[in-house]
């Protein structure tokens, strides 16, 4: 990775509230990603994870919302994407967005994970009737975003300048980004950019490896599947290099 470096000193956010969206600027109310039900194909590859390892600060049905909204705006990514890698849950990454979550901070970390993994954050004062309420925010910044780098965007808005933002959408479909694991939490008396909310919902998803290297695209234009990583074995499902599949078995959340 030489001549890289990551946004290791930039802050992401996302706020929705039950009146209004902020600080997201020019986002809109809805997505042009529809809302659909996880096929068998995702629930095959969503989770194959030792009973040992089932509870979460995240219901099995937000997991399966959330990774499913990730594949299909990863899919359906313009111009399309030769390198675009299907994305799965990773326990590893749940159990440190947990973590960071349960201590209701508003602020990215910790440290020195952040060195390593991707973060996006959301929170939304109240409750929520579907978790992609709080992840919609970030696929919403496409409308702000120029292929292939940032232009009305930057990356260290909101606290150095006044603008859009777009480094949660290109984090949600950074090519070689396969992994995510995600944690909610209700908080009470949270520090939100200087004023005490009451009662929040707090969104944390963590992604590996890590996206958003300075001075690259997010991924590789082309026709979809035709630059897929060796291991993938030419296998590719919905325009993404998809995992080859040992077993059907599943292990279901409680």
């Amino acid at each position: 990775m030489k001549g890289m470096c990551y946004f290791t000193n930039v802050v992401l956010f996302s706020i929705a509230s039950e009146a209004s969206i902020w600080p997201v600027h020019n986002s809109t109310e809805s997505s042009s990603v529809n809302d659909t039900a996880m096929n068998s194909l995702d629930l095959q590859v969503f989770a194959q994870v030792p009973r040992s390892r089932q509870r979460r600060w995240i219901s099995q049905s937000d997991m399966l919302a959330i990774l499913d909204y990730h594949n299909r705006v990863r899919s359906t990514v313009y111009p399309p994407a030769a390198n675009m890698e299907y994305m799965v849950w990773d326990e590893d990454l749940a159990r440190s967005a947990e973590a960071w979550a349960g201590r209701c901070l508003w602020e990215h970390g910790p440290p020195f994970i952040m060195r390593y993994q991707g973060q996006n954050l959301s929170v939304r004062i109240g409750g929520y009737r579907s978790i992609l309420q709080l992840v919609k925010l970030w696929y919403d910044e496409v409308n702000d975003y120029m292929f292939p780098y940032p232009r009305d965007c930057n990356p260290r808005c909101p606290f150095r300048c006044s603008g859009p933002m777009c480094t949660h959408y290109t984090q949600m479909v950074w090519a070689t980004t396969k992994k995510i694991g995600c944690a909610v939490q209700t908080c009470y008396n949270m520090v939100v950019w200087g004023t005490m909310w009451r009662q929040a919902t707090y969104l944390v998803c963590n992604y590996s490896p890590k996206g958003n290297w300075i001075g690259d695209p997010p991924y590789r234009v082309g026709i979809p599947c035709s630059s897929c990583p060796p291991n993938y074995g030419d296998s590719c499902r919905n325009n993404q290099c998809f995992p080859v599949i040992t077993s059907n078995y599943m292990y279901w959340f409680k």
